[in-house]
Parts: structure tokens; C-alpha cells; sequence
């Protein structure tokens, strides 16, 4: 039995942006964000510099609570790079604030992963000081 688990240090790692970086120093933090454009209202991801739904300039930078449900998925077996371990779950996330993400899914066996399963965010370091974002099932709530 496979449990997915995060990345060892050694993969290719993100390059952050002047936009993006916001985003890679609240994952070093522990924090999940993500930009909301004040003029239509509406969460932006991936970073942009200007909403992708209306336009404008006026984002700023909220922090999720980093609970969604699973959109999409594939299972990799065969990394594109010999630095992934595999299997690992590549997956879009759709976050409760109303935006995607595109992640790998940890904490279950590969084919635990269905559409609308319940996710949180989980931080892992993999390496000069970036953390990744991975999301496992959400623990089911008491009954």
C-alpha cells in the first residue's frame, strides 16, 4: 500500500517573481494566499499583476484557509524528471475563496484520490528555503 507522500529536496524548485513572490514567502510562513481584485470582487491565481476577470489593477493579497476539494487528477508513474519520487498525485485544487490551484495530493493511496474529495493545505521545505504548498484529505468531522 502507497501513502503519497511530499517531494524530497532535490526537485526542480519555483523561480518567484516580483508578482509572485508574495505567494512564496506566505507558503515559507505557513500561509496560503492568494490575490482578490477589489474592483470586480473576485480571487485571482495564478499572480498577476492585474485581475484576469476584469481588468484592474487593484488586487491585494488575502490568505486562504487553505481548505478545497479536489477538481481534477492524475496519477504520475513516470516522472518527467529522475528528482520526483513517484507515484505522486498531480491535482487541481478548487479552494473554497472561489479560485484553482494546481498541487499534488499527500496523506492517502493514489487511488483514494476522487473528484470532491475534501483537501487541506499542508506545507513541506524541499529545499533553499522554498516550502510547497501539498493539500491531504481533510479529516472527516466528528459525528
Amino acid at each position: 500500500m502507497t501513502i503519497l507522500e511530499p517531494q524530497d529536496e532535490g526537485i526542480p524548485l519555483p523561480r518567484p517573481t516580483v508578482v509572485s513572490r508574495p505567494f512564496w514567502e506566505g507558503c515559507a510562513r505557513g500561509e496560503l494566499l492568494y490575490q482578490w481584485c477589489t474592483g470586480c470582487g473576485r480571487a485571482v491565481f495564478n499572480p498577476a499583476p492585474i485581475c484576469r476577470w476584469c481588468g484592474a489593477s487593484a488586487l491585494e493579497w488575502r490568505q486562504s484557509g487553505g481548505r478545497g476539494s479536489v477538481y481534477s487528477w492524475t496519477v504520475a508513474w513516470r516522472p518527467q524528471s529522475r528528482a520526483f519520487r513517484t507515484p505522486y498525485v498531480a491535482a487541481i485544487v478548487a479552494l473554497d475563496e472561489g479560485y484553482q490551484m494546481l498541487t499534488n495530493v499527500i496523506g492517502c493511496r493514489p487511488e483514494d484520490v476522487h473528484a470532491g474529495m475534501r483537501v487541506i493545505v499542508d506545507f513541506h521545505p524541499v529545499g533553499a528555503g522554498v516550502v510547497l504548498p501539498y493539500f491531504r484529505p481533510e479529516p472527516a468531522a466528528p459525528a
